[in-house]
């Protein structure tokens, strides 16, 4: 390529970089380090092509402002931890909203499939749900408590259980990104049609209404844990698939990066989930508006804080 080609191909990138190594508050240690990656790349094509050109000398300047600044802001300060929740993830959310909506979608095309295929073969839900499951919860229905299965566990065993069970389904459609994404798209469809199996069983017993009632209790949060797992599984996927003007290998590593810390992100969504779960869930006679208020609250918390914050916070999001 000759010098003036690759100066036009990336000049616009090289201000952009000036302008963040220049602001007043300079970007957080993980981006200091990918734009460091960056340069140095674009600095050995320049010293291998234009040897002592003023490209060059230019570009090696800029890698030595940002190697400093680096090294400046290696000692991060205690704010960190918040300005992670409060600012970073959020930011980082905004840029993923179209993972978040296609997750979304193939886990409802999924809880229909589900639905359908126990609407048109009655042993569909014991092949997805288990016949020790279907055979118990047939019996406690016989008893007059559908849902009895949450009361059975001492309940700190029964967190510990249900927590580490997430925290594996959550990083497993994270992982499954790495055979693409449909590697994750496999896991969301696995779970959502095991979901509308569920729909299906309860609705066959006219007791639909009570058990979303109850299993959603903690079931907003777990199911949207999945949703949002799996849009990090699509993040790294795509990183693959799609390296767009990085190496495959540069992409990789930044998308396995940002899909990390969405499920980092996840931690507090996985211990309230499990503590509802483990200690709240098995109170089924509790009154109708108690119910209801904790599933609206905890949808509402997962809407604001994975979707309209992140937007609020950066209003021209981008992928």
């Amino acid at each position: 390529m000759r010098e003036v080609a690759f100066l036009r191909k990336n000049a616009d990138k090289w201000k952009e970089f000036e302008h963040l190594l220049h602001e007043d508050s300079p970007d957080d240690p993980d981006k200091l380090a990918e734009l460091y990656m960056e340069l140095n790349a674009d600095l050995a094509y320049a010293q291998a092509n234009y040897p002592s050109s003023k490209t060059e000398k230019y570009l090696n300047q800029l890698s030595v402002e940002v190697h400093n600044e680096i090294y400046r802001t290696k000692k991060e300060e205690t704010s960190r931890l918040i300005t992670f929740w409060s600012q970073e993830l959020p930011q980082l959310f905004a840029r993923k909203q179209k993972e978040l909506l296609y997750s979304f979608i193939v886990f409802m095309v999924a809880i229909s499939i589900g639905v359908l295929s126990s609407v048109q073969d009655p042993t569909f839900v014991r092949y997805m749900m288990g016949d020790n499951y279907v055979n118990m919860t047939l019996s406690n229905m016989e008893q007059g408590d559908p849902l009895a299965v949450y009361k059975k566990a001492e309940e700190l065993d029964m967190f510990f259980a249900i927590t580490i069970n997430n925290v594996r389904v959550s990083f497993f459609a994270f992982v499954m990104g790495l055979l693409t994404p449909l590697g994750t798209g496999m896991i969301l469809l696995n779970n959502g049609i095991m979901v509308g199996a569920f729909i299906s069983f309860f609705g066959k017993y006219e007791l639909l209404g009570e058990a979303l009632r109850v299993i959603f209790i903690h079931g907003s949060l777990e199911l949207s844990a999945i949703v949002i797992a799996g849009a990090a599984g699509f993040v790294i996927g795509n990183g693959i698939l799609f390296p767009g003007t990085y190496s495959r290998l540069h992409s990789f590593i930044r998308a396995g990066k940002e899909g990390l810390k969405m499920i980092i992100g996840l931690v507090p969504v996985f211990i309230a989930a499990g503590l509802l779960e483990s200690f709240v869930t098995r109170y089924t006679q509790m009154p109708l508006w108690l119910s209801l208020f904790i599933i609206f609250a905890s949808f509402g918390f997962i809407l604001y804080y994975f979707v309209l914050l992140p937007r609020k916070l950066t209003p021209t999001s981008y992928s």
